[in-house]
Parts: C-alpha cells; sequence; structure tokens
C-alpha cells in the first residue's frame, strides 16, 4: 500500500509545482469533491448555494475521490477549494520525512475547515458478521484512489486481513456485482446517509458489517450509524469514521495578481460558511448538523487566507443581497481555537 501511493503521488505531482497562475482578470472559483450525489458533492453544493447568493459564483467538480481533490487544488487552474479526507492527510504526514514527492505534495497545502465524519460502510450478506470473514474474499472497493480505496486499504492493512482482489468500479456497479455474487462485500466511504446505499435493489439479506475492532478504534472515531438509516437496516451499527475536510492552498504569501484573487476567495468563502452555519444546520445537507468547526486536524496549518476570512472584522463584498445569519459567537470560539 505505502509504495503504490507513494507512486501515485509521484505521477500527480509531475510538473506541478503550484496552482496554475491566471491572469488578473479571471476570478473563476471551483470546488472539487467526490462524485454528483456523494455527500461530498452535497456538502459542496450547500457551500456553492451561499456563492450564489453573494453573487459570487462556485463552480462544483466532480472527482473520484481525496487523492484527485487533494491534486487538484494543489495543481488545478482555479480550483481555490477541495473536500478531501484525513486518512489521507494522515498518510502524507506519516510519509513526508522519507520521500521528496510527499514533502513537495503537501507544500502549501493547508486546512480550510473541518467538515463532518464520513462513516464507513460495509455491506454484505448475512453470513459475512465481522470484517476478519472478509479473508480471502473478493471486496468492492469503489473506483481507483476513491476515498473507500484508500481507506479500505489502510484498514486491511492495520488488521492484516489478505483479502482475495480488490474490485474496482461505481458504486452503482459494486451493488450489481454483490447481488450477483460476484463480489463478498463493498466498502463505501460516506457521511450518512448515502442516498445510494438505500438502493431498492439492496433488499433485507443483506445488512451493515459492524466494525468494533480494537486496533482501527485506535486510528479512527467510534460512531454508531442508527437504526432506521438504511431500508434493510433494523438496528444500530457500530463503525469508525473518517473526518473529512475542505482543504485550500496559501495563496497568502501575494506572490502575484492571481494569488491575490484566491486569497480573497478563501477569505471570502470562509466567512462565508462559518457565518452562515446555523442556517446550514438548518436548510443543508443533515451532516451539516454534526459539523464542529473547532476540529483543525493536527500537523497541519491553517491558511493566511483563511484567518483573514475569520477575522470578525471581514466583510464579504457580495454583488448580490445576502441575508447576514450572523455567528460572531462562533467566530470567537474558532479564533481562540486557533491560537492554541
Amino acid at each position: 500500500m505505502k509504495f503504490a501511493v507513494l507512486n501515485v503521488i509521484a505521477l500527480s505531482f509531475v510538473g506541478a509545482l503550484a496552482p496554475q497562475a491566471a491572469s488578473a482578470q479571471e476570478a473563476e472559483r471551483h470546488i472539487m469533491a467526490a462524485g454528483a450525489g456523494s455527500t461530498q458533492g452535497l456538502i459542496a453544493k450547500d457551500i456553492a448555494g451561499l456563492g450564489d447568493r453573494c453573487g459570487l459564483p462556485l463552480s462544483v467538480v466532480s472527482s473520484k475521490g481525496a487523492l484527485e481533490s487533494f491534486f487538484g487544488v494543489r495543481n488545478r487552474h482555479n480550483t481555490q477549494f477541495g473536500i478531501v479526507d484525513s486518512d489521507l492527510l494522515n498518510y502524507l504526514n506519516s510519509y513526508k520525512t522519507e520521500s521528496a514527492d510527499v514533502r513537495a505534495a503537501v507544500q502549501g497545502m493547508r486546512i480550510m475547515l473541518p467538515l463532518y465524519d464520513a462513516e464507513v460502510h460495509v455491506l454484505a450478506p448475512a453470513n459475512i458478521r465481522t470484517l476478519q470473514d472478509l479473508r480471502g474474499k473478493r471486496i468492492g472497493v469503489g473506483e481507483k484512489d476513491s476515498t473507500a480505496y484508500l481507506t479500505s486499504q489502510l484498514m486491511f492493512d492495520i488488521l492484516r486481513i489478505p483479502v482475495a482482489e480488490r474490485v474496482t468500479g461505481t458504486t452503482d456497479e459494486m451493488i450489481e456485482l454483490l447481488r450477483q455474487g460476484e463480489i463478498d462485500a463493498m466498502i463505501r466511504v460516506a457521511g450518512a446517509p448515502v442516498e445510494a446505499l438505500a438502493d431498492r435493489r439492496i433488499d433485507d439479506t443483506f445488512h451493515l458489517v459492524p466494525i468494533t475492532e480494537e486496533l482501527l478504534r485506535a486510528s479512527y472515531k467510534q460512531v454508531t450509524i442508527p437504526a432506521g438509516m438504511y431500508p434493510y437496516q433494523r438496528s444500530p451499527v457500530q463503525t469508525v469514521a473518517v473526518k473529512t475536510l475542505l482543504m485550500t492552498y496559501e495563496y497568502g504569501t501575494g506572490k502575484n495578481a492571481y494569488y491575490n484573487t484566491a486569497c480573497k476567495a478563501v477569505a471570502d468563502f470562509t466567512n462565508l460558511v462559518v457565518d452562515n452555519i446555523d442556517e446550514l444546520r438548518r436548510t443543508g445537507h443533515p451532516k451539516w448538523k454534526d459539523i464542529d468547526l473547532t476540529e483543525v486536524p493536527k500537523g497541519w496549518e491553517v491558511g493566511m487566507c483563511v484567518r483573514k476570512g475569520l477575522d470578525p472584522t471581514y466583510k464579504v463584498s457580495c454583488t448580490n443581497t445576502v441575508d447576514d445569519v450572523g455567528n460572531n459567537e462562533y467566530l470567537q470560539l474558532l479564533e481562540q481555537h486557533l491560537k492554541r
């Protein structure tokens, strides 16, 4: 696993030492998130909705997962934001001291805001009762470089569970393969409820496999998927979760006009999200209710442009009128947390 991911990082990083510069007149904004209809995609859409109301359009770009979103921010033209998972960041932190490619990849990357916990869903027939039952089995792990692809490999490595094959494909393809008995289980890592896992093709002969291994609980957050979250799930299911984060780049150096424009975009959307967090919890994806914006992961810096947007005196220059929900108390708590 170590060398496989390092190779992908090396290939992704070739020829791209920083986000590509654009002309000062361009003010495009993009956010990369895993597939349309996913929890990440819906959270990104909620953030883009704040921009639309303010007259600051933000385009949502679909990615295959954390790795592509991370390098989208790192390398892609006018892509100031990307939703990634802490699994990838933990991995990069672990190997940056021994890999020049990893050190180069993380240089300049910054945390914008912590988001929600993405639960690990392991869907399987009733005869698969624990992760240990997956030894020697064929497992659907999503598309290559997706969150499920990376997280599942890390989990199997931690538990030393050898599988016969890791089958890649879309969630729709994984469900059909599971129904046909071509794979023994499928893994999806996303914030519950996951619309795709409520598919009518999944009947009560399938269930979510509990994840209770202490080795995993040392590395992942322990969570419970409530009963009834999915039609076939009658009881609560213990599992683990991966923290999802909004990443950006350090544009605060004022290197050129493109950096200045990008920095303003980061400050604006930091302020919009934090200042409207209560509204997002009322009207956005259900996962907004669980988001704690002070849960900044250790080992990663918050960017200067983010801090600029967190300043209580910062005002977003909207071209449209936007309701000021106001959340100065939350801004102050987040600022205090960042000063620790």
